[in-house]
């Protein structure tokens, strides 16, 4: 107990110090993009805008994600996580939009930049990000291993921002700065409809990917003494912890023993499926069940 007490103490720590080092470097940033006149570093800034805003929200629902079940929430609080992402992505499509709008332009009008100062803020960023990727590294929930990969993302756009800064130093092309920013904003944009995809399904309560019905209703009816099964709904309370429900209909002279026998090992086939609660009826045939033999929503 005392150990798990300290692994989440470390890992709220670890993700408080991300934040704090990269808002207050994503605050630099954007004094940095307005000086160098580079839509580039700007177009970074707004990125890591985001994932401060990310840290930040990680940071609090890392606690607020402790807060057991109560009658208000009975699955208890994980599915505040999902909101964050919406809030996120929300925050990322709005500022990419933005970006975009001064960045085409200067395809057409290109502006040099200060290259120094772009040099400058480049081995400072990957400098930045790079401290905060081994911290978070070393964790082990969820939140710490995406958080790094957010992280590792931004430290390959400054490592993209060093190179053109250094190639610009020696030859003329300010036309690398908005192409580039164009392709950062893109890969954001590509990035948050992939996550507002997801996001959707689990909060539309969609069946969670890799995971068939069919195939665990077929494993189940292999199990004796069943004779059907039928209403099996599988969902996700945040993209980890998933919950499952099901009717299984036995045999009359099913005895008490071989219904616990049988539930048993229904559990074991569903137990790769990351459970955070399941619910087994068990009905007899000459039972009545107004579910049976129909859809129910």
């Amino acid at each position: 107990m005392n150990n798990h007490a300290q692994h989440k103490n470390s890992s709220t720590a670890n993700i408080r110090m991300a934040f704090f080092l990269n808002l207050g470097f994503t605050i630099v940033e954007i004094i940095g993009g307005l000086w160098t006149n580079s839509i580039a570093i700007i177009s970074d800034a707004l990125h890591d805008l985001g994932d401060s805003l990310s840290l930040g929200l990680s940071w609090v629902l890392e606690k607020y994600s402790r807060k057991k079940k109560d009658e208000k929430y009975s699955y208890g609080y994980r599915r505040y996580s999902l909101l964050a992402a919406l809030i996120n992505s929300l925050v990322l499509i709005l500022g990419s939009a933005y970006i975009l709008t001064q960045a085409i332009p200067r395809i057409f009008n290109p502006q040099q930049p200060n290259t120094k100062g772009m040099l400058f803020f480049a081995i400072g960023g990957i400098a930045i990000n790079g401290i905060a990727v081994l911290r978070v590294s070393r964790g082990r929930s969820l939140n710490e291993r995406i958080i790094t990969l957010h992280l590792l993302e931004d430290v390959l756009g400054w490592m993209a921002v060093l190179v053109i800064s250094i190639i610009m130093i020696f030859k003329e092309i300010p036309i690398l700065d908005p192409v580039l920013s164009i392709l950062i904003t893109i890969y954001i944009l590509y990035n948050v409809a992939v996550n507002l995809k997801k996001t959707f399904s689990i909060f539309l309560q969609a069946v969670p990917e890799g995971i068939s019905i069919k195939e665990i209703e077929d494993k189940i009816l292999k199990i004796g003494k069943i004779i059907e099964i039928h209403h099996t709904h599988i969902w996700s309370i945040d993209s980890l912890n998933n919950v499952l429900t099901t009717h299984i209909v036995v045999k009359d002279n099913t005895t008490i023993d071989e219904i616990i026998d049988i539930k048993r090992k229904v559990k074991e086939i569903v137990r790769s499926l990351n459970l955070e609660h399941s619910t087994i009826e068990v009905e007899c045939e000459s039972e009545f069940c107004k579910l049976r033999d129909r859809e129910c929503f």
